[in-house]
């Protein structure tokens, strides 16, 4: 009973598992890992750096892809690429605490990086291995749902995870609630000397020259704010509070363009703090300054990491907090000074990621159906492994009509390509220049609220119609999807609307499109896959998407400053047209995607 190995399973039981595991790692690596080394005291120019060289392994996949064709299954390929990220993860976990932390922690983050681009070769492979064609065509939206649901946990559930462990790893926090009203009188911007409600006895926490600040949407000179910027800077190092292990930074040299007397920017506020009593000799604490909850237009514009000790303990540490100069109504945000155990914070949060992962692999070494056809692409061991590997490649790019193949990949998504860079800005931008005026806080809700919903909606219903009508019904339609609801985008830049319920439901209904339209293009990649090499070749595919996104993207924004907002909106629209040919001269297979009734 137990030695039979099912050749089928509900691909409801692991195709959202194995696609939430597919994420994890990702925004691991590439997102979490930028929070961790930015509170662990790393530069921003680090940070950066190596965190861009961590996207190599993803951008080049398909140079070893073959390799997962060649050589035992997809199934285990996936299986032990789990295990080994579980293992990656420990690495992280075991080495934050050590000295030498970044480039230990580097290391294991470029292992976990190798091996999650391996797992997502084998596991677009066995997908596309374990389901017939309609279930492809119907579980499409459902991975790329379970997908972003790994991208929010990375983003959202993780940090609040890590940020819970460092508040409640240390000393009490000081806690600081900002209100913005427009009709509050405007105060003198001053830099305090001292801490004035605190005493030197009882227990060592974080304590704030106020519990609370209020300021106005008044707007200020940008060179006051620089100058105001500038001394809280040199306050900040003279007094130790920027130090690192290479001692103290240099003082900075304040420059003011003559244009900066007369353009304007958010309000600002100066937010003070120090430790309640002196710390023992020898003991260092990093107080981390971050936002706790509340409307991201208020933003931290200088102070977020400070080092306190036996030498600065009572002096004020300096936090400027400005307000976005679009924000007209009365809100507010809470922040706090927090002094946790950062390193062990952090450690806590990858032991739980190793836990997942080891639920991960045990849970798809069972689970995991063994497809028929999911085997090592060479089963001769006279065939050379080398020329097999080269033949893959050669496959590819003899299939019929490659040309028309690789030119779809590379123009489908060629105007959503452009308007994915310049969508945020568009909103952010003052209505003076072309855009929305909206606020970083609004933005936040139309785009990682709304658009996720619409975008998820869309991609979902795309699945369920190509897999009831096939693929073929509906690329065409699914491509106008794409494209045409960019005269949404056309309508915000000319009409500038202020009414915000109106900003949501076109970019809404942009995102629906997308989702909806983007269907049809994973479908497609699995279609022109078929074949000998299917895991290979759809891993090309992939990296054909992703020129379809870097290339227009690059040249995005020189044409937007040249075009201005309203016509880089109507260019996007016309750049469907070479699309709209293209994509009526693929051959499709009518039958793909929709469900085959067996004969009994």
């Amino acid at each position: 009973m137990f030695g039979k190995r099912p050749s089928f399973r509900n691909p409801w039981a692991w195709v959202p598992t194995l696609y939430y595991a597919q994420g994890i790692p990702y925004v691991v690596v590439m997102l979490v890992s930028v929070i961790m080394y930015k509170r662990m005291g790393i530069s921003n120019a680090d940070i950066a750096f190596y965190t861009s060289l961590l996207y190599l392994p993803w951008a080049i996949k398909p140079l070893w892809s073959p390799f997962v064709d060649i050589f035992k299954t997809k199934r285990l390929w996936i299986v032990i690429m789990q295990f080994i990220v579980g293992l990656g993860l420990a690495g992280v976990a075991f080495t934050i605490p050590l000295p030498n932390f970044l480039q230990y922690t580097l290391a294991f983050f470029l292992l976990l990086a190798f091996s999650s681009a391996t797992h997502d070769i084998a596991a677009d492979g066995f997908y596309m291995l374990g389901l017939s064609e309609h279930d492809q065509a119907f579980f499409v939206g459902i991975r790329s749902t379970f997908y972003r649901l790994s991208m929010i946990t990375g983003q959202g559930l993780l940090i609040i995870l890590a940020g819970y462990f460092e508040t409640h790893s240390g000393l009490p926090p000081a806690v600081i609630d900002v209100t913005v009203n427009p009709e509050v009188k405007t105060e003198q911007v001053f830099l305090p000397d001292s801490i004035s409600n605190f005493s030197a006895e009882g227990e060592l926490k974080v304590v704030a020259n106020s519990s609370s600040v209020t300021l106005n949407t008044k707007k200020r000179s940008k060179s006051e704010v620089d100058s105001i910027v500038h001394l809280v800077q040199i306050k900040n190092i003279q007094n130790g509070f920027y130090n690192t292990k290479d001692g103290q930074p240099k003082l900075p040299i304040l420059k003011i363009n003559p244009a900066d007397y007369s353009k304007l920017v958010g309000n600002i506020s100066i937010i003070s703090f120090a430790l309640s009593s002196q710390p023992e000799a020898g003991q260092d604490y990093v107080v981390n300054f971050d936002r706790d909850g509340g409307d991201k237009s208020i933003a931290i514009l200088e102070g977020t990491r400070f080092l306190f000790n036996k030498a600065n303990w009572n002096k004020p540490a300096l936090v400027v907090i400005q307000v976005d100069p679009k924000l007209k109504t009365e809100t507010s945000a809470v922040f706090k000074a927090i002094s946790g155990n950062i390193p062990w914070a952090w450690s806590m949060t990858f032991l739980i990621l190793v836990g997942l992962f080891i639920l991960f692999f045990i849970y798809h070494y069972f689970i995991l159906p063994y497809p028929v056809k999911d085997g090592p692409a060479v089963k001769d061991a006279s065939v050379s492994v080398g020329r097999e590997f080269i033949r893959t490649f050669a496959l590819f790019f003899k299939k019929k009509e490659i040309l028309l193949i690789i030119t779809f990949l590379l123009i489908y998504r060629f105007g959503e390509a452009q308007l994915v860079k310049l969508a945020s800005p568009f909103l952010l931008d003052p209505r003076e220049v072309g855009g929305l005026g909206l606020t970083t806080g609004e933005v936040g809700f139309v785009y990682g609220t709304v658009g996720i919903i619409a975008l998820t909606l869309g991609g979902l219903t795309g699945g369920f119609l190509a897999a009831r009508d096939g693929l073929k019904k509906w690329i065409w339609w699914m491509f106008a999807a794409i494209n045409i609801p960019h005269i949404l985008y056309i309508y915000l830049a000319f009409a500038q609307p202020e009414n915000f319920v109106i900003i949501n439901l076109c970019v809404a209904g942009e995102q629906f499109g997308y989702g909806f339209g983007f269907t049809a293009y994973m479908l497609y990649m699995i279609y022109v896959s078929e074949g000998e090499f299917k895991t290979s070749h759809y891993a090309i595919c992939t990296g054909f998407m992703a020129l379809s996104m870097m290339i227009p993207g690059i040249f995005a924004g020189m044409i937007q400053e040249a075009l201005g907002y309203p016509n880089f909106f109507i260019w996007i629209l016309l750049t469907m047209i070479p699309g709209f040919f293209i994509t009526r001269m693929l051959k499709i297979d009518p039958e793909f995607g929709k469900k085959k009734i067996e004969a009994k």
